[in-house]
């Protein structure tokens, strides 16, 4: 039975720490960016959204200013909404907003702290960073994977003829077999792919393990401590079976390039090349599993969404859609399929691109920056331990930067004043930038270019009536168009030649 003592002091105790926080920061800092107002010890606890909080930041970012605060239990975080204010502080001042904070329920009991994404500032992040580099960090050594881009891409093109209402599944899986290649050396077949359906499984699990209003325990780190056979503490059950499905996710493809180099048959990879012919410390090695599992995990996922964006859009705005294959019939032709050599006679499709980027934020409110050094800035004290949230969302929907921004409209991107560019916001800031942000752009400029060379994208009618998709997101760190049906068309005969055609290799 509970010690009843026991508990008391402990509790006690957390809600002395949480006074002394509260009352000595105050105290000796100066002013916080503006917010909504605290109750005393819990701060801004009731006021923090359960879902889709890039919503509630943008509202609070509207009432008290494009940067804000709110305070959960003595823990600062700190809101921004505007991208100049993001990169003056988080770009400009890296050196102390690069760390990452400490997520419960994701980082420490599901196992996340040991990707990139999560991992704390430092040496093994900077390792992985210059892992990650050196493989597809620029446009150069990302023009290397331009024929795996081109050869999978095609192959989601004979998934989409022969299955399109299956499409959502189609872009998933292609997204998958790309980073697999790349990573791991990995070739994914027809059919249901395991290391495909792990990913997918694990990216979900992800998002909603470390989502800012997903579990209480993430706002109420003390949490984690309690009993498991105490009441309401079924999130720790549900994070052993997560914490189990990460580490399948790290192992298996690891351990499968491990068996090719031994029988001598490993196509080259990430894992390959850093592998292959080498002794290696067990530190070293879990930095190559674990940073090859991070690229293979943030590409299966984020390029998913993106791309399913796209489809969304071209079923919304038709008149996009048909603008951009008359470029492509223009510049292309019908006699072949667009490649990447195509790209730079490619403006309006390039837009397109852009604005499927802009149009749907993939992370909206970013994974928190921490800070390691209390910080003045313009004028507001941000104390050491504060987490910063850059709301990408509004960002990439700031009416003050992007006009009429809930339209899909690639001509802002174009002519002699184009509006911002996306990439500059969408992948993140600073040191925690995303390091697949080159992958991913090609990624989404391959797929939009293919899909719409060859096929027609309209909305979805069932016995005479046009279902309309809505432009929802879903609640988490990675977010996803909400569900919705499209028709998917080849157009024309020529096109299903060209889709049917050998694949490129």
């Amino acid at each position: 039975m509970l010690d009843i003592r026991f508990l008391d002091a402990v509790v006690g105790s957390f809600a002395l720490y949480c006074v002394y926080r509260l009352f000595t920061l105050e105290k000796r800092a100066g002013p916080l960016p503006p917010g909504p107002p605290k109750l005393p010890i819990i701060g801004n606890l009731t006021q923090m959204p359960q879902e889709k909080e890039w919503l509630t930041f943008a509202k609070w970012g509207e009432q008290y200013g494009k940067l804000s605060s709110v305070t959960v239990l003595g823990q600062n975080l700190i809101i921004v909404n505007s991208a100049s204010i993001a990169r003056e502080m988080l770009d400009k001042n890296s050196a102390i907003y690069s760390d990452r904070p400490v997520i419960p329920m994701g980082g420490e009991l599901c196992g996340w702290k040991n990707t990139l994404v999560l991992t704390p500032y430092g040496e093994r992040f900077r390792n992985y960073r210059r892992l990650a580099h050196q493989l597809f960090g620029n446009a150069a050594t990302m023009k290397s994977f331009h024929p795996v881009e081109e050869l999978e891409t095609h192959r989601f093109l004979k998934r989409l003829l022969s299955r399109p209402a299956e499409f959502s599944d189609h872009i998933r899986k292609t997204a998958g077999a790309i980073i697999l290649r790349i990573s791991h050396g990995y070739e994914v077949g027809e059919g249901a792919d395991p290391f495909v359906t792990l990913a997918d499984k694990a990216t979900e699990q992800f998002a909603l393990s470390t989502s800012p209003g997903g579990f209480l325990v993430n706002l109420i780190p003390f949490l984690q401590y309690i009993p498991d056979w105490v009441p309401g503490t079924a999130f720790k059950k549900t994070a052993k079976e997560w914490s189990a499905t990460l580490n399948e996710m790290v192992d298996l493809p690891y351990n499968f390039v491990k068996k090719q180099i031994a029988t001598g048959s490993a196509e080259p990879s990430y894992v390959s090349k850093l592998v292959e012919g080498q002794t290696l410390s067990a530190e070293q090695e879990f930095e190559i599993k674990w940073s090859s599992a991070s690229l293979y995990s943030g590409g299966a996922d984020t390029t998913v969404s993106a791309i399913h964006s796209f489809f969304k859009a071209m079923a919304l705005y038709p008149e996009v859609q048909a603008k951009a294959q008359a470029e492509l019939d223009a510049v292309v032709g019908n006699d072949r399929l667009p490649s990447f050599e195509d790209r730079d006679h490619l403006p309006y499709l390039q837009a397109v691109t852009l604005e499927a980027l802009r149009w749907h934020s993939v992370v909206p409110t970013s994974v928190p920056h921490r800070v390691t050094e209390d910080n003045v800035f313009k004028g507001y004290f941000i104390p050491k331990g504060s987490l910063v949230l850059a709301n990408l969302w509004q960002m990439n929907h700031d009416p003050e930067v992007y006009s009429d921004p809930m339209s899909f409209k690639p001509e802002r991107f174009m002519g002699p004043n184009p509006e911002s560019d996306p990439r500059d916001s969408c992948f993140g800031f600073g040191r925690r930038i995303c390091p697949g942000r080159v992958l991913a752009d090609a990624s989404v400029f391959i797929s939009c270019a293919m899909a719409l060379a060859v096929f027609n994208i309209s909305k979805y009618s069932e016995d005479g009536k046009i279902i309309e998709p809505d432009t929802d997101q879903t609640t988490g760190t990675i977010s996803h168009p909400s569900t919705f049906k499209c028709t998917i068309s080849p157009r024309s005969d020529k096109a299903v030649e060209l889709i049917q055609a050998d694949e490129r290799r």
